[in-house]
């Protein structure tokens, strides 16, 4: 059986939402009823691309009674997924909304240790499964015990089975991936100038960066996250600049994983790499639209990229 979509989730999390009418120190604070949703970025990507009209496999790494939750909820969202089981808890995040000033409050947990038998254990299982992937997308922080070589690894065995890899992550985890060589890379302008060894990078020296991963072999696509002002785009076709669509913001929570959803799921489609980052991009400005963590409509998405394609 062959599986067009697979994503990889090494540190999900259980994400527990709340409302208040305003946040005081040392006072006993009354919440609202809370939310549970799945989450960390492959999940994510995988709950875009099934909001989009697609179908993926999430795999990802779960333990104890919160890895049974996560499970619970990916099975009430309708989701294929399967979990690698570890023996630590899988992480909770929470969110407060602080109803008198509207302002958020995010407090994200750092996940469980994994031991080296445990993250060895995932490569096994992906080496097993990838034969049957056409694109893989492994995306988030590598949770603690994880050795920052690990998407490198995950790379090299990519390659192998001839599996597309791409890697939404930072710093030196995305570095040693891209050594090793993947198929696509969405980083944002820091974490672009990071991994061209600068502090930032200027608007002329964009273009030629992206374009030097692209003949380095390093990546066969980048793309450059430029926020409100869309992405930019290198491959071996040449660099382009996509401006994303005005859109009113009501939540950035959610735009970089649909964005990753929506070009995976037009190339797994069969669509050229230019109208899967115009589908990408108005994912992502889709996302904006959504209150909260609710990620993009798929009615949004298709009328943007229409604007787009014109």
């Amino acid at each position: 059986m062959t599986i067009k979509i697979a994503t990889l989730t090494m540190n999900p999390a259980i994400d527990k939402s709340s409302a208040v009418d305003q946040v005081v120190a040392e006072w006993k604070l009354r919440c609202e009823p809370p939310t549970y949703e799945p989450g960390g970025g492959g999940i994510n990507v995988s709950r875009a691309i099934r909001k989009l009209g697609g179908d993926s496999l999430a795999l990802y790494m779960a333990g104890g009674f919160s890895g049974q939750v996560l499970s619970d909820l990916l099975d009430q969202e309708g989701l294929s997924h399967q979990a690698l089981a570890i023996a630590g808890l899988t992480r909770e995040n929470f969110t407060i909304l602080e109803k008198s000033t509207g302002q958020q409050y995010r407090f994200g947990m750092p996940g469980p240790t994994l031991t080296e038998a445990e993250w060895r254990r995932c490569l096994e299982e992906l080496s097993g499964l990838l034969p049957q992937v056409d694109y893989l997308v492994a995306s988030g922080r590598l949770p603690p015990g994880v050795p920052a070589n690990f998407y490198g690894r995950l790379a090299k065995l990519a390659r192998e089975n001839k599996t597309r890899l791409i890697v939404d992550t930072s710093g030196e985890a995305l570095r040693l991936a891209v050594a090793e060589g993947v198929f696509l890379i969405k980083p944002n302008l820091r974490e672009f100038a990071e991994l061209t060894g600068r502090e930032r990078v200027d608007e002329q020296e964009e273009e030629h960066l992206a374009r030097a991963l692209v003949l380095s072999n390093k990546s066969e696509m980048v793309v450059v996250s430029l926020g409100a002002a869309g992405v930019l785009v290198a491959s071996a076709e040449g660099t382009e600049r996509v401006r994303a669509p005005l859109v009113p913001i009501i939540s950035k929570v959610g735009a970089g994983d649909s964005t990753v959803a929506g070009m995976v799921l037009a190339l797994a489609r069969g669509q050229s790499w230019r109208e899967a980052v115009r589908y990408g991009v108005a994912a992502g400005a889709a996302a904006v639209m959504t209150p909260g963590t609710e990620l993009c409509r798929r009615e949004d998405a298709e009328r943007l990229y229409e604007q787009l394609m014109q």
